[in-house]
């Protein structure tokens, strides 16, 4: 074999030129760059690692997406020839049997209505489906021959799969007509889906979280602390709403039974500066609840801002048993048993 025969190889087929630049390593296919890959090894690879990697489910859409691009190309290409319809339904046969696309048939190409019929025989993506053991027809072909004609009729083209060889039809064929959006679009629906199902994942261990912070906190600032044999501190932290304040008072009633606590002694030096009525008027129902199961309540820590936030209110905290700290509440319930700290 000659120099010149090895870098330029040409056959035309059917009127498709094929040429070959093997010292560049070049394969052109019609006037542009191509290149040749085995169906069911190389390009059965490709399909398998696309849907490893994304998902069978975004697999779908991406090669469909990614076929329709491509039949947009080919429909520039069309266009660039200046071919009426007629003369593209004649030329499409050849142009992709030629490409190793399979047997094409067209049925029906009507621009005026915007419908087209093809049928299509051992194709590429069926042979790959085949080697993939899949059951239901491949998305790209007609996603791609929905972008060839959404170009060739500059309408938004889809497609119904009429018949497949994957079903044991003789052939697979496809049915086109306009779709209310670009099939380009679906990636971007797909997207904005997965997007909005991890924010969803991501929401529930945020509020599962958040509801294990919550039950943490509910035990940790506002502990029953059994310090002597039936004296018994509850220390209030922070800010109190309706719903916290109830849940102390359900905690600490449900409680002071089971310490067998005659005092109860609450110390208000974690209490926020600027107290609310709504904790005045808990801390009443706490001690006025434990009054009832025979708890008597103590008041300590007790702060000039929460001193006159008790008078400015129409509670009846005053009543109680008041010290400024917690070690004179402690003495104080030890001295009503008769008892002291040795």
């Amino acid at each position: 074999m000659t120099r010149d025969r090895v870098i330029k190889t040409q056959i035309n087929v059917d009127g498709i030129d094929f040429k070959w630049d093997v010292e560049n390593g070049v394969f052109d296919y019609s006037g542009g760059d191509a290149v040749l890959f085995w169906i069911t090894s190389a390009m059965k690879v490709f399909f398998d690692t696309i849907e490893e990697v994304s998902g069978e489910e975004a697999a779908q859409v991406v090669l469909e997406a990614t076929g329709f691009r491509q039949g947009l190309v080919v429909s520039e290409y069309f266009k660039k020839m200046q071919l009426t319809i007629e003369q593209v339904a004649e030329v499409l046969p050849i142009t992709y049997a030629s490409a190793g696309w399979g047997k094409l048939t067209v049925d029906r190409l009507c621009e005026a209505e915007k419908l087209a019929n093809l049928q299509i025989k051992n194709s590429w993506e069926y042979r790959i489906n085949i080697e993939q053991g899949k059951t239901e027809p491949g998305c790209f072909i007609p996603g791609h021959f929905s972008g060839l004609l959404s170009g060739l009729f500059d309408t938004n083209m889809t497609y119904r799969v009429i018949k497949s060889e994957i079903k044991d039809d003789e052939t697979c064929e496809f049915e086109f007509f306009p779709a209310q959006h670009s099939m380009d679009q679906n990636i971007h629906t797909l997207a904005r889906r997965k997007e909005a199902e991890e924010i969803q994942k991501l929401e529930a261990v945020v509020e599962e979280r958040t509801r294990e912070l919550n039950e943490l906190v509910k035990e940790i600032s506002s502990p029953i602390i059994p310090v002597l044999e039936d004296i018994v501190v509850v220390p209030l932290l922070g800010k109190y709403d309706e719903a916290r304040s109830q849940e102390l008072i359900e905690k600490t009633l449900t409680n002071l039974p089971k310490h067998k606590a005659q005092y109860l002694v609450l110390d208000l030096t974690g209490l926020e500066k600027d107290v609310s009525g709504i904790t005045v008027d808990f801390i009443g129902k706490l001690s006025a609840g434990a009054s009832l199961i025979g708890t008597e309540t103590i008041l300590v820590g007790i702060s000039p801002e929460i001193s006159m936030a008790i008078a400015s209110s129409n509670s009846h905290l005053s009543s109680f048993n008041c010290f400024r700290s917690l070690q004179h509440g402690i003495l104080f319930a030890l001295s009503q048993q008769g008892r002291q700290i040795i």
